[in-house]
């Protein structure tokens, strides 16, 4: 598999390169391991949360099995309450229809809620080629935007950066997007949300034109919801003139009953949280309150073909909580970078194949960044089997064949993998077969164990060993012992309660 696509290495080179980032490595762990710490714990007070991710996963289930129809609804309800809907197939027309909305009002800037459809897009990078500056109003998100960075965490953006680091991002950097960092700036929390604060004030005061993504909309009304923790969602939402929103066409949720299952699962799924402190729902257009002009922009971006796959269109169920992420060993030992997508992690691994395609070299390696171990779906709060469609993905992958995506068939060429593995998938698939063959490499490699090495030779199979040590063979094999077992019990095997250890 080529190592890099377009510039960009693929998930192996690019999780060689983070492993060996020790103040990375660093970083991640601590965050991740309090973060779910304090997950579990919260999730732990509710009694009923198997039943409430049951509920969210079939509620999901329902809308994508329905989508056409709730998502005509939800354009009848915005547009009726002073909204106007677009229809974006793919993100360069995602991005036009913003650029345009924007050029339309006159304006050279505008302030954004956190959103990951945005950030999926590139919609700041559209629209900084037409002139127009975006501000990044999220603390970790205003972080990563000075930095010149990339998000690395879906709930987290800067998770990747300690305390120091941020300090010295906001001193050189913050002069150069407006107001500079205070004199003598410290690294302590409450210091650092200040000089924030004081960035991004006069910007919320200024800003005619407002960018948001949304977490849920109600087909019912067609009112949006946004949840964030820290208020500059609030600012965005209610100062601007106009408001744009952009959003997946899977956050559609029918009824406002439905929302009760997610403003419960969401916030100690993502913050560890009984009750997320900002929860902003504006529907519409309203004489004298919040923006005067409404667009919301439905993206579809490869959703609709993720919707026709039977074992991966679960994917879409995601509330993005990042649970996910703060479990999982692969995500912890090689960040968020690596997966070279918005969506790092494991619903990333599986997510962002489907929306892009695994026809690249780039997103074919990513079902392949992880150990299936599970972990991700036991804390999913929609369950999501992600194990289950990895597995799915790698099979598209081997296999190859062609995909639609955006309307476009793509060729995936089916990856070859190495020679040796080759050779030795089919020589265990033919021993398998053949019992009595599988029995006489049993007792020869158990015979010779003490003749084995503990690491491969060569540069391909050497690297299976470079940090790990082959596990050291067992001196009978289980045919063996259970053999010997069965002659050692004679003919008192089943006797009953009144056999010896080993004979019942």
């Amino acid at each position: 598999m080529s190592t890099t696509y377009l510039g960009l290495p693929t998930f192996p080179q690019a999780a060689a390169s983070a492993t060996k980032d020790t103040q990375l490595r660093a970083n991640l762990r601590h965050a991740t391991h309090t973060i779910r710490a304090k997950r579990a714990a919260a999730v732990a007070e509710l009694a009923d949360w198997a039943e409430l991710r049951a509920a969210g996963a079939a509620v999901k289930d329902h809308t994508l099995r329905h989508l056409d129809h709730y998502l005509l609804r939800l354009e009848a309800a915005v547009s009726a309450a002073g909204g106007t809907v677009h229809w974006a197939a793919d993100a360069d027309e995602a991005n036009a229809i913003v650029t345009r909305l924007v050029q339309e009002t006159g304006e050279s800037e505008v302030i954004k809620v956190k959103s990951m459809a945005t950030q999926e897009i590139g919609l700041n990078e559209a629209l900084a080629e037409a002139g127009i500056r975006a501000y990044e109003t999220d603390l970790a998100e205003l972080i990563v935007q000075l930095a010149d960075d990339r998000p690395s965490h879906i709930l987290v953006p800067a998770i990747h950066k300690n305390r120091s680091q941020i300090r010295d991002t906001f001193r050189d950097r913050m002069a150069q997007w407006g107001r500079p960092a205070p004199e003598g700036l410290s690294d302590t929390p409450g210091d650092l949300a200040e000089a924030a604060r004081l960035h991004l004030r006069e910007k919320f005061l200024r800003a005619k034109v407002a960018v948001s993504g949304a977490n849920f909309m109600v087909a019912e009304t067609g009112t949006m919801v946004v949840l964030e923790s820290e208020g500059n969602g609030r600012m965005c939402l209610t100062l601007p003139e106009t408001l744009i929103t952009v959003a997946g066409i899977e956050k559609v949720v029918p009824t406002w009953q439905d929302l009760e299952i997610f403003l419960q699962t969401l916030p100690r799924s993502s913050t560890a949280e009984r009750m997320n402190p900002y929860t902003t729902t504006f529907t519409g257009t309203t004489d004298g309150d919040g923006p005067r002009t409404f667009h919301l922009v439905l993206l579809d971006n490869g959703r609709t073909d993720t919707l026709a796959d039977e074992v991966g269109r679960q994917a879409l169920r995601c509330i993005r909580c990042s649970a996910c992420l703060n479990v999982c060993p692969v995500y912890e030992r090689a960040g968020g970078h690596a997966y070279n997508s918005a969506y790092p992690g494991p619903i990333g691994a599986i997510l962002t194949p489907q929306l892009r395609g695994t026809g690249t070299p780039l997103d074919a390696s990513l079902p392949y960044a992880s150990s299936l171990c599970g972990a991700c779906y036991e804390v999913c709060p929609v369950a999501i089997d992600i194990p289950e469609v990895l597995v799915s993905l790698r099979e598209r992958v081997v296999e190859g064949g062609e995909v639609t995506r955006a309307g476009v068939r793509t060729t995936i060429r089916p990856a070859k993998g190495h020679a040796a593995e080759r050779a030795a998938m089919r020589a265990g698939r033919w021993a398998l077969d053949h019992p009595a063959a599988w029995g006489a490499t049993q007792r020869l490699a158990t015979r010779t164990r003490r003749l084995h090495p503990r690491r491969l030779p060569g540069k391909a199979a050497g690297a299976w060993t470079g940090s790990r040590e082959l596990p050291e063979l067992p001196a009978r094999s289980f045919r063996e012992w259970w053999r010997q077992r069965e002659e050692q019990a004679g003919g008192t095997a089943g006797r009953g309660p009144g056999a010896k250890d080993g004979q019942q």
